[in-house]
């Protein structure tokens, strides 16, 4: 297992303008080690675990990463969960240090699953992870989402891949 290293993404299949279509392969069952890995952590107000700024947060959050040069070209991870019905939080996986943005280092041991389906299911994904950490014989710790789309681009590309990622103790 290769330290702070995400499965490769094919950055330049976008036809929305706006996210990447995402390909599920070589992120479910995937196990990933990372080791002090830089994120921006940010986070967001909710209405009973619906977003409610999440698109001004991510388009500033993602403004300066791009302005600090600080996205990786192969591809992009947002963890995100929610820290009540109130409140989440969301760490964006980058190379260096974005000026103007809360930084974290982050690690750990983490596994993958892939899930297709409405946000609406994130709780059943949840357990699911629960359930996965328990058949790799470790125990869940946290436990986050990579949404790998927004809405728009989910329904423009017909699928809403969901990635469960869970920290391994």
């Amino acid at each position: 297992m290769e330290t702070n290293c995400l499965p490769k993404m094919d950055m330049s299949d976008n036809t929305t303008g706006c996210c990447p279509r995402f390909k599920p392969q070589g992120w479910d069952g995937r196990h990933l080690h990372f080791e002090k890995k830089p994120f921006v952590r940010a986070k967001t107000r909710s209405l009973l675990h619906i977003p409610l700024n999440m698109g001004t947060v991510f388009a500033r959050v993602q403004k300066h990463i791009d302005d600090a040069g600080a996205q990786d070209p192969e591809g992009y991870l947002v963890l995100s969960r929610d820290l009540s019905q109130a409140e989440a939080e969301h760490f964006f996986a980058v190379t260096g240090r974005v000026p103007g943005e809360e930084m974290k280092e982050i690690t750990g041991d983490f596994i993958t699953r892939v899930f297709e389906g409405p946000y609406r299911r994130a709780r059943d994904w949840m357990h699911d992870m629960e359930v996965a950490a328990e058949a790799d014989g470790k125990t869940a710790g946290r436990i986050f989402m990579f949404y790998t789309t927004c809405p728009k681009c989910a329904r423009a590309y017909g699928k809403n891949f969901v990635i469960g990622v869970a920290e391994v103790l």
